[in-house]
C-alpha cells in the first residue's frame, strides 16, 4: 500500500476531506494520513456535515500536526496551502493543489471545493 500525506494549515478542512475521500476511494491501494502545518486541534463542524452527506463520518478524525511525520517516507505528499512549512516530510513526490480554504464558505460553495477535493483524490489514486 502507498502512502499519501494530504496537509493543509490547520488539518480542519481540506486535508481532512481529502483524507477521507482516499480511504473512500483508495481502499486497499492508499494509506491515507492528514496533518496540518499550524493545526486548529478540531475539525471544522462544516467539514463533517459536508462529508456526512455523502456517507463519511469525519467526526471521529482529530486535527493534527506534522510532528508525527518527521523523517517518515510516504510515496506522495499532498499539500494544500502549506507549500515550503512542510519539509520534514520525506516524499518520493509532491504535489501542491491550489484549493482554497473553504473554512468561511457558504455550505454550497464548501460542498464546491469538497466535490473539487473529490475529483483530484480519484484522480491521484487512479495514477497511483
Amino acid at each position: 500500500m502507498k502512502k499519501v500525506l494530504f496537509v493543509c494549515v490547520e488539518n480542519s478542512n481540506r486535508s481532512q476531506m481529502a483524507e477521507a475521500f482516499a480511504r473512500m476511494h483508495g481502499a486497499g491501494k492508499v494509506e491515507a494520513f492528514s496533518a496540518g502545518s499550524r493545526p486548529s486541534g478540531r475539525v471544522n463542524p462544516k467539514a463533517i456535515q459536508a462529508m456526512s452527506e455523502l456517507g463519511y463520518d469525519l467526526s471521529v478524525h482529530q486535527s493534527k500536526g506534522l510532528d508525527g511525520f518527521n523523517g517518515q517516507e510516504v510515496e506522495v505528499a499532498v499539500t494544500m496551502g502549506c507549500g515550503d512549512e512542510c519539509p520534514l516530510v520525506h516524499a518520493k513526490q509532491r504535489v501542491d493543489w491550489q484549493i482554497p480554504d473553504p473554512r468561511d464558505m457558504t455550505p454550497d460553495e464548501f460542498r464546491g471545493v469538497r466535490d473539487l477535493i473529490e475529483t483530484k483524490v480519484k484522480q491521484l489514486v487512479a495514477m497511483l
